[in-house]
């Protein structure tokens, strides 16, 4: 059953309305209220779509006069609307999630907008589980991208003039870059006490460029 069905029958068991979804609705429809008027427009001409996918509620309205008033009932209401023509019709329509769930509520559809407001969280939670992860991989492709360069350097200075060129400390750090080349820069400085993490990365910067300077004869 599509979200709309569920909301136009939830609409039926209200006692909003009896007025069949043929019956024309005007700014002189005999109904206590606008809750009531846009229920009964909603029963004849109303779509939303599924929350899970997208934002939209619309009444495909008649004529110029059903537009303007479901229109005026929503402002009423304090739901702002826009108003477009599609195929000869009129359609009143309400984009963004506020609106929809404020009419939802008006309308006495607490059981589709639990639904409706449930689809907001879920989508927000994979949302943000989903930049979660695409933080994480960019993180760890730039750690690896950083610990490829390192290596490559590190190996670069052993064949061409030998680790020993290397003061001690630059040293220490070239192997263990070596010896754990996927590690992090916390996991390195983990392994040599009484370093921490920028201390690697400073030793691992300078180390890089030394071998930058080496490839461009800039050292003996």
């Amino acid at each position: 059953m599509s979200f709309s069905s569920k909301v136009k029958n939830e609409i039926r068991n209200k006692h909003f309305t009896t007025i069949n979804r043929h019956s024309k609705i005007s700014r002189n429809s005999n109904l206590d209220c606008d809750a009531e008027l846009l229920a009964a427009l909603f029963l004849k001409c109303g779509t939303v779509s599924d929350p899970e996918k997208s934002y939209h509620l619309e009444f495909l309205c008649d004529s110029d006069e059903e537009a303007d008033t479901a229109a005026g009932a929503l402002a009423r209401l304090g739901i702002s609307a826009g108003i477009t023509r599609r195929k000869g019709r009129i359609a009143v329509y309400i984009k963004g999630r506020e609106g929809i769930s404020d009419l939802l509520a008006a309308l006495g559809a607490y059981n589709a907008l639990l639904e409706f407001e449930n689809a907001l969280v879920l989508k927000e939670m994979r949302g943000g589980i989903q930049r979660r992860v695409n933080c994480e991989t960019a993180n760890i492709s730039k750690t690896v991208s950083a610990s490829m360069k390192q290596v490559e350097d590190i190996r670069y200075i052993e064949s061409t003039a030998g680790l020993s060129f290397l003061p001690e400390t630059l040293r220490q750090a070239a192997r263990l870059r070596m010896d754990f080349p996927e590690a992090t820069l916390s996991e390195l400085a983990d392994r040599l006490p009484g370093t921490g993490r920028s201390g690697i990365n400073h030793r691992l910067r300078k180390i890089s460029k030394i071998a930058d300077d080496m490839r461009a004869g800039k050292t003996g």
